[in-house]
């Protein structure tokens, strides 16, 4: 595929071929306090979009609204609720919801794309002409989620509901219909206390709850024999769609009844046991407790320490999707990973939930933190490229490209600049200049926050709003030297 730096419109063809190679990939997991370092659960996500997808960053605080007021999603519009709660997420540059978000009062949510028998049930009728109707977004029940909701249980029942009542067959990716692109969703809601693997299969749902330990999902659904919470009725829908067996009703198998086997597992498969291997090796490698830097390595992987010795010639040309992911040129990745996200729930009232974000690509990229009950961000981060921040249905919104006041395509530039060429011929030399630069910068901060996070605790502790100034400062100063560093390691890559 041509480069999307310089790159302003995808012919037809070749937004054919990405409705055609539309393998969707995310990752997703969550570390409970049990075994947490910053005694904390750790809720991590990478998100992985098509190449010209910029996914800025959005804050909105609280807000109320008067009765009767409606909100416009994509593709529905639906009751708006009295009050909405502040919060923070990384938003594509199409969509009014996020890829992954948190809220002031410390939820957090993920998504991944799970396909179904339902959902291609659905897309085949749209191609036969049959109509069939649009509901919410995966992205958007992730923002009605967060500002709905103060724990990870009210979230569930935020989403659930509005599925009920709404449904959600819809595309996923900007410039391609729902025929081509829609998907059912699994999420992972964390707050301090529990997280829930919630799976859904078109207005149904099941869940499970986790309170120790660790889990990891990917693009298909884990949810097998053993839930905590269902939707009336999933297993008499399985049994009258004929994807399930009555005389088998009490050995139901949620993730068996409802995948369709015709999507392949490998794309998802490998990736959520490499997450499952490697939160393992974290736990048996550091006594038993997993933190952010073993979380960051995790969401930077292309199999390096496996017997498949990482990519053949670069993770930049990759062989196969790995957890951080990278656009083939051979065209069976579809995308590259557009944004990763950790956030810090403490269990504690005198710490602040704070998510640590990075735009574009893990292993070329450096996270940042930032603190919902801080404010406003800094303008640069909720830019996208020519064609804007938008709120629409997917298959209307336009391509995306390079812009320099953006500060996702400032990444996405510095990812094209190590890779070289579309093939990756400079990255096996400039990738690690890149990483050591950010390490450091990474190491840094989380040395700088544990202090800011004190003296910002002591004024809120005697109802001292100045507290949030001291907040949103060091979020801003980490933003204006990450600015300045990927300057200074381009012009410094491009000499090697």
């Amino acid at each position: 595929m041509k480069d999307l730096i310089a790159k302003q419109n995808f012919t037809d063809e070749e937004l054919k071929t990405l409705k055609n190679n539309s393998s969707w990939s995310c990752d997703t997991f969550v570390i409970m306090a049990d075994v947490s370092e910053e005694e904390a659960t750790i809720l991590s996500k990478n998100s992985d979009r098509v190449e010209y997808d910029a996914q800025p960053l959005m804050y909105y605080p609280k807000k109320t609204y008067g009765p009767h007021e409606k909100l416009k999603l994509g593709n529905v519009t639906i009751d708006q609720v009295e009050e909405t709660y502040e919060h923070l997420g990384s938003s594509p540059y199409w969509c009014w919801g996020y890829e992954e978000g948190i809220n002031v009062h410390g939820v957090a949510i993920g998504n991944e794309a799970i396909f179904t028998k339902d959902v291609a049930e659905k897309m085949q009728a749209v191609k036969d002409g049959e109509h069939v109707e649009y509901g919410i977004i995966g992205m958007e029940f992730i923002r009605l989620g967060l500002e709905r909701a103060k724990t990870a249980r009210e979230a569930v029942n935020v989403i659930t509901g509005l599925l009920a009542e709404y449904g959600q067959f819809s595309s996923g990716n900007p410039a391609v219909q729902p025929e081509d692109g829609a998907y059912d969703n699994s999420f992972i809601i964390a707050d301090k206390d529990e997280s829930y693997v919630l799976e859904t299969v078109g207005k149904h749902f099941m869940a499970k709850r986790v309170s120790k330990g660790t889990t990891a999902i990917s693009n298909e659904p884990s949810i097998r024999t053993e839930w905590d919470l269902a939707s009336d009725g999933i297993i008499d829908y399985a049994i009258e769609k004929g994807w399930w067996e009555e005389e088998r009703r009490s050995e139901f198998d949620f993730a068996k009844a409802f995948l369709d086997f015709e999507k392949p597992l490998q794309l998802s498969h490998i990736r959520v046991q490499r997450m499952k291997q490697l939160l393992k090796e974290g736990l048996d490698n550091h006594q038993g407790q997993i933190g952010l830097p073993w979380s960051r390595r995790i969401m930077r992987d292309h199999y390096e320490d496996t017997f498949l010795e990482g990519p053949y010639m670069n993770a930049a040309l990759p062989d196969f999707l790995t957890v951080c992911m990278h656009h083939s040129p051979a065209e069976f990745t579809w995308g590259n990973t557009a944004s990763s996200s950790q956030f810090i729930l403490p269990k504690e009232k005198d710490r602040f939930p704070v998510m640590w974000w990075l735009a574009g690509v893990p292993c070329t990229g450096v996270y940042i933190p930032f603190y919902p009950e801080a404010g406003p961000i800094n303008p640069i981060l909720s830019k996208a490229g020519t064609y804007g921040k938008h709120a629409m249905a997917p298959q209307d919104a336009a391509v995306d490209s390079y812009k320099e006041d953006s500060f996702w395509w400032i990444m996405r530039d510095l990812l094209e600049t190590a890779k070289g060429d579309a093939y990756g011929e400079k990255f096996n030399v400039r990738q690690p200049i890149i990483r050591k630069v950010y390490n450091d910068l990474e190491r840094k901060w989380l040395l700088e926050a544990k202090n800011v996070e004190e003296k910002a605790m002591d004024l809120k502790l005697k109802n001292d709003e100045g507290y949030k100034q001291i907040l949103s400062e060091f979020s801003d100063k980490c933003v204006m030297e990450a600015l300045e560093t990927t300057k200074n390691l381009k012009d410094m890559i491009q000499k090697v």
